[in-house]
């Protein structure tokens, strides 16, 4: 019987994984303490390992995540970007450090409560889109390697959320409707600016809100407290509303447009990682998809390196923002993804 390593965070979907695991592996349960931990959400997984007998390990990796998540989200910030954190924990933390530890337990896979699903075919390990597309989580995998992809089981993929919750009150388990987490969880009031400077010590200094044409529109409150298609909280009167479209590091200057002047066509992606095909060395359509809650949009995918691609959409998209993925499927299929630059 294969050993499994099962990522616990103490809500309801990791645990419902973890119940299904149990029934055909031989299963140990672990809980990352990170920088932003809950000390309940810990006992809640203790509880569930202890529910269901298998052993429990929590495995510090707080400044792990403080080194690389936090350390990139500050600095995607400084540099004018929108991060994803989500999408760094993923790689370095629950799909790196995490199978490094199970390797270490003897563990031949990990499991997730991810909602997603990983097939084989055409010689590849696919991530392909969860039954329940409400709570599709296929955006923020595209980073696996295909190594990763060869150990990871997503039990839930076949499941939606209703059924996730009538698994675990079946199985009798406390957190059955516990409430989900939605905000980055460093920063759950969600005033990210507050987070930074508090953080990191620093002070943002003011500047200037300026149009296209170079005007000065007013004063900035610190460049990283601004992302691009925003609109409210820039405390400004002006004759026409006004989005952000712009950050110029270097001269800390805001730039504001018209919301018809946020729409563009090609987006250029950097540090692309490659899932259902290798690198082709020719343009194709697919879809594709620059934030998580948008709908996948055609498009045309132009390879410029191993991991760089161009993106010409059919139709201008609003906001596209330096620091998030674009994310590019074939249907259901992820066929990889990278940061927009």
């Amino acid at each position: 019987m294969k050993k499994v390593l099962i990522a616990l965070s103490g809500g309801v979907d990791s645990s419902v994984a973890a119940g299904i695991i149990t029934k055909e592996y031989e299963a140990l349960g672990a809980t990352m303490k990170l920088y932003c931990s809950n000390d309940n959400d810990i006992l809640d997984a203790e509880k569930i390992c202890n529910k269901i007998g298998i052993p429990f390990y929590l495995l510090d990796f707080e400044d792990d995540f403080k080194n690389t998540v936090i350390a990139d989200f500050i600095s995607t910030y400084k540099n004018g970007g929108t991060p994803n954190p989500c999408i760094v924990c993923n790689k370095i933390l629950k799909f790196g450090k995490l199978l490094e530890t199970a390797e270490k337990l003897e563990c031949e896979l990990i499991a997730t409560g991810h909602y997603a699903n990983v097939e084989y075919k055409n010689g590849r390990y696919c991530i392909k889109k969860a039954a329940d597309l409400s709570k599709d989580q296929s955006y923020v995998l595209y980073s696996l390697t295909q190594e990763q992809l060869s150990k990871v089981i997503f039990p839930l993929g076949s499941m939606t959320k209703n059924d996730a919750r009538a698994l675990a009150d079946e199985l009798d388990f406390d957190n059955s409707h516990k409430k989900e987490s939605q905000d980055i969880c460093f920063v759950p009031d969600g005033d990210y600016f507050k987070f930074i400077e508090a953080y990191t010590g620093e002070t943002f200094k003011e500047g200037c809100f300026k149009d296209k044409n170079g005007n000065i529109l007013g004063r900035h409150k610190g460049i990283i407290k601004y992302t691009i298609g925003q609109r409210k909280g820039l405390g400004l009167a002006l004759s026409q509303p006004m989005y952000v479209c712009e950050k110029n590091v270097d001269t800390n200057e805001v730039i504001l447009c018209t919301n018809d002047e946020l729409f563009e066509k090609e987006v250029s992606v950097s540090n692309f990682n490659w899932v259902s095909i290798a690198n082709p060395d020719k343009k194709f359509k697919a879809l594709a998809k620059i934030r998580y809650n948008m709908k996948e949009q055609p498009c045309t995918i132009i390879p410029i390196s191993n991991e760089q691609i161009k993106i010409i959409f059919d139709e201008p998209q609003r906001a596209i923002t330096k620091g998030q993925s674009a994310v590019v499927y074939d249907g259901d299929y992820v066929i990889g993804g990278g940061i927009i630059d």
